[in-house]
């Protein structure tokens, strides 16, 4: 069914996008076999190697532990995220939260998501890096891990049900890239509040 799926000539001729050069590919992962695009044209136009921390791994786990059409069955990203235990059981009394800890349990997907997660956490300058670290400084690394793969699996959701794009204004960026902007960016501020050179090294030395 799956094979029947990808391999249609209709769904190969409506769906196809270029490999990605920056996603890694483990050593494990079948040769010859482009899993980015049979991923875009399993889920029907979803491009979810868009999303940073998202791997071969994670694309081959969700499309056999539940597929297109089962994911689809979920009402709404938090009935999904509840199957997969990554939301918190809050036990609620007199209207005080007393306990509001993420149900014991797991499964590949729930793994595979938690590792994208913790790679997020390594990346710098992304949407969800971010989120990563406001997660990790309040409440450590793991919570951080549980809170990013419970927001993947929504971001998941909404892809391949809502048919929603994933957002990062800046795109994947290498980390050459990354100094390029921040440097333009720097320069602009520079520019805006007229700050000369002696200004700015007497900031760099004051920190």
């Amino acid at each position: 069914m799956l094979n029947e799926q990808i391999n249609s000539s209709d769904n190969k001729r409506e769906h196809y996008i270029d490999r990605k050069a920056y996603k890694r590919v483990n050593k494990n992962t079948p040769k010859n076999i482009d899993l980015n695009l049979m991923s875009y044209q399993y889920f029907e136009g979803v491009d979810l190697f868009a999303i940073e921390g998202i791997s071969h791994s994670t694309v081959l786990s969700l499309m056999s532990e539940v597929g297109l059409e089962g994911l689809k069955k979920f009402s709404s990203a938090k009935q999904f995220s509840s199957w997969l235990r990554l939301s918190p059981n809050n036990k609620i009394s007199g209207g005080k939260v007393l306990s509001s800890r993420i149900p014991k349990g797991s499964n590949r997907l729930k793994i595979a998501l938690r590792n994208a997660a913790n790679v997020v956490g390594n990346l710098k300058e992304t949407p969800l890096s971010n989120f990563f670290r406001r997660i990790s400084f309040r409440k450590g690394r793991n919570a951080a891990i549980s809170a990013t793969a419970r927001k993947l699996s929504v971001i998941i959701w909404n892809m391949i049900v809502k048919n929603q794009p994933y957002r990062n204004d800046h795109g994947y960026e290498f980390l050459d890239q990354i100094r390029k902007r921040k440097v333009l960016e720097a320069k602009k501020l520079i520019q805006k509040f007229s700050i000369n050179a002696n200004e700015l090294d007497l900031c760099i030395n004051t920190i």
